[in-house]
C-alpha cells in the first residue's frame, strides 16, 4: 500500500513538473459540488462521499452514499486525450468542459474534497493557487472561510483567473443553510482584500428561460472568440447578477434576461479584471452540465445540449479569455505579409499582440506609391487578449491598379482616436496583356479577342459587386472566344483570363 501511494505522489509531482509551461486549471471540489444532485467534477471513479447532516462537511463513508469522490488527476491520464476523444473517457459532469479544456492544451486538475485546501502563497500546499492560472468554482454550497476568500481574491489581483459560477437561490444542497449566491456574496463583501473587487454580485433570484439579449459589439471576447459566437443561452433555474461600474470600472455584462443590455441587473454573463488577474461569472450551473457522470445522480446536457451547443461556445470562450496573459503593451505588430495567389488576388497576414478593450478596428491599406495610402477594407478585432492571427484577401487589385508595384500596410485605430501602423509591404502584379471586347455594350453575346496561347486556362466574368456570374476553362486560345449574355442582368461587368502562367488579360463591359 506505501509504494502505492508513493507512486501516485511521484506521478502527481511529475504532472506540475511537466505542464509547467502549460496553462494549468484548477477545478475545486472541497465545497460540496457533488452534494445532492450535483456533480461539479471533472472525473470521479469512487463515489463513496457524504456530507454531514450537522455542518454539511464532506467525509468518506463506507455506508450507502453514493456522492462522487474525484481524484486530483483525471483517468486515463490526460496525456492520452485527443481531438476525437468522447467526454464520457472520465466521469463527471463536467468532463466535456475538461476534455475540451485538454484539446485545448490546457493541464486539468481536482482540487479534492476531504484534503484539499484552498490557499495562496503557502508553499507547503502543493495545489496552492498560486501555482494555476486559472480556478474553477461551480456552484459552492460550503461557505469560504475568511482565509479561503481573501486566497482566492488575492489569487485574482496577482494575475490569476476566477471562473465563478452560481445557481438559482434556495439551492443549498447539502442542507447547511448557505446556497451558492449567499456565497459568493460572502466572499465578495466580507474578505479583508477588497470589499466588492469585481464588481459583480449575484442575486438571491431563480429564473428559468432561453435568453438572446446580449450587448452589440463586433469585438467581445466571450461573443467572438476563438471557439465561435454564441447567441443565446439557457437558464434552467438559476440567478441573475447586478453588476457595478463603481466598484469595478472594468466589469462587464454580456447576456441578461432582459432587452435592457445597457444596464447593470439581469445579468446572466458578465467579466472583469481585478489587479492583474480576471473573473468570468455565469449564475447558472445547468449550461455546465454535459448529462453524464456518477451514475446514481439525475443529470442533463446543457454544455452541448441546450442552444445548439451555444453554451459550450460561450463557456470555452470565456476559459480562453481567462487564460490569456495580458501582452503588457495595448498592440505590437509582430509580423505583416503579402502575397499573390493563383488568381492573383492579395493574401494578407498580419500577427499581434493586443491586451485591453483600448483598440477599435484595423484598417488594410494600399498605395501605389509607398506614400500616400487609401483605405482597401475594414477588419474587426476577433479577440482582445493575447497573440492573434489576422487575414485579408485583397480580390480587387485588379480595377485599381494599372501595373507596377501595390504597397499595403495596416493602421490600428484607437478607441481615443490614435493610430499605430505596420511596416509597410509590397507585391508585383503580373503585366496583364491587352483584351479587346465587342460589341460593347452586349446585349446577347460578347466578342473577345486576345493573343492566340496554348495553355490553359480560366475565363470568368464578374458584376461590379464581385459576384462570378459565368465561369470557362479552356486549355488553348485561338485568338477569339464568343460568350452568351442575354441572360446576363442589364449593368456593368468585369472579364478576367487568367493564364497558366501568371499572365492575365482584363477588360470590362456593359450588358444592356
Amino acid at each position: 500500500m506505501k509504494r502505492i501511494f508513493t507512486l501516485g505522489i511521484f506521478i502527481f509531482l511529475l504532472s506540475i513538473l511537466t505542464s509547467k509551461a502549460q496553462i494549468k486549471i484548477l477545478f475545486d471540489a472541497t465545497k460540496a459540488e457533488t452534494a445532492g444532485n450535483a456533480d461539479w467534477v471533472i472525473d470521479a471513479k469512487n463515489h463513496n462521499l457524504a456530507y454531514s447532516g450537522t455542518t454539511g462537511l464532506p467525509y468518506v463513508s463506507t455506508g450507502t452514499t453514493k456522492q462522487s469522490n474525484p481524484a486530483i488527476l483525471p483517468s486515463p491520464d490526460q496525456s492520452t486525450v485527443t481531438s476525437s476523444t468522447a467526454e464520457t473517457y472520465w466521469e463527471g459532469a463536467l468532463s466535456n468542459w475538461a476534455i475540451d479544456c485538454v484539446i485545448k492544451g490546457y493541464h486539468v486538475e481536482t482540487l479534492p474534497p476531504v484534503t484539499g485546501k484552498i490557499t495562496y502563497g503557502d508553499n507547503t500546499n502543493l495545489q496552492d493557487l498560486s501555482k494555476y492560472d486559472i480556478f474553477v468554482v461551480d456552484e459552492p454550497n460550503i461557505k469560504f472561510t475568511l482565509a479561503e476568500s481573501n486566497a482566492i481574491v488575492n489569487f485574482v489581483k496577482n494575475g490569476g483567473g476566477l471562473y465563478l459560477i452560481s445557481d438559482h437561490m434556495n439551492s443549498d444542497r447539502n442542507n447547511d443553510g448557505w446556497d451558492s449566491p449567499m456565497i459568493w456574496r460572502d466572499l465578495t463583501n466580507n474578505n479583508t482584500v477588497q470589499k466588492n473587487p469585481f464588481g459583480i454580485t449575484i442575486d438571491s433570484t431563480d429564473i428559468s428561460g432561453t435568453f438572446s439579449n446580449k450587448i452589440t459589439s463586433a469585438t467581445d471576447s466571450l461573443l467572438h472568440g476563438p471557439m465561435g459566437s454564441p447567441t443565446q443561452v439557457k437558464w434552467s433555474a438559476g440567478a441573475t447578477m447586478t453588476i457595478d461600474k463603481t466598484a469595478n470600472p472594468s466589469v462587464k455584462g454580456v447576456f441578461f434576461n432582459t432587452s435592457n443590455t445597457s444596464g447593470n441587473t439581469g445579468v446572466l454573463c458578465a467579466y472583469a479584471r481585478y489587479g492583474k488577474g480576471k473573473v468570468v461569472a455565469m449564475s447558472d450551473s445547468s449550461p455546465f452540465e454535459d448529462g453524464t457522470g456518477n451514475p446514481s445522480t439525475t443529470l442533463y446536457n446543457g454544455y452541448t445540449g441546450d442552444v445548439a451547443g451555444q453554451h459550450r461556445l460561450l463557456i470555452m470562450n470565456a476559459t480562453i479569455w481567462l487564460a490569456t496573459k495580458a501582452a503588457g503593451v495595448p498592440l505590437e505588430f509582430i509580423d505583416f505579409t503579402a502575397t499573390l495567389n493563383n488568381q492573383n488576388n492579395t493574401l494578407l497576414n498580419w500577427t499581434v499582440n493586443q491586451s485591453g478593450d483600448d483598440i477599435d478596428n484595423f484598417e488594410v491599406q494600399f498605395s501605389g506609391n509607398g506614400e500616400t495610402f487609401s483605405t482597401c477594407s475594414n477588419v474587426s478585432l476577433y479577440n482582445n487578449e493575447g497573440t492573434v492571427n489576422y487575414y485579408y484577401t485583397d480580390n480587387k487589385i485588379a480595377n485599381y491598379h494599372n501595373a507596377g508595384v501595390v504597397y499595403y500596410r495596416i493602421a490600428s485605430n484607437f478607441k481615443n482616436g490614435s493610430v499605430k501602423y505596420s511596416k509597410v509591404v509590397s507585391v508585383h502584379p503580373p503585366k496583364r496583356t491587352e483584351m479587346t471586347v465587342y460589341p460593347n455594350p452586349a446585349k446577347n453575346k460578347l466578342m473577345i479577342h486576345v493573343e492566340p496561347f496554348t495553355q490553359s486556362a480560366a475565363l470568368i466574368v464578374m458584376s461590379t459587386e464581385g459576384k462570378v456570374v459565368y465561369e470557362q476553362n479552356m486549355n488553348e486560345c485561338s485568338g477569339s472566344l464568343i460568350i452568351p449574355v442575354m441572360n446576363f442582368t442589364n449593368g456593368n461587368y468585369f472579364i478576367k483570363l487568367q493564364k497558366a502562367d501568371g499572365s492575365s488579360y482584363t477588360a470590362a463591359f456593359i450588358k444592356n
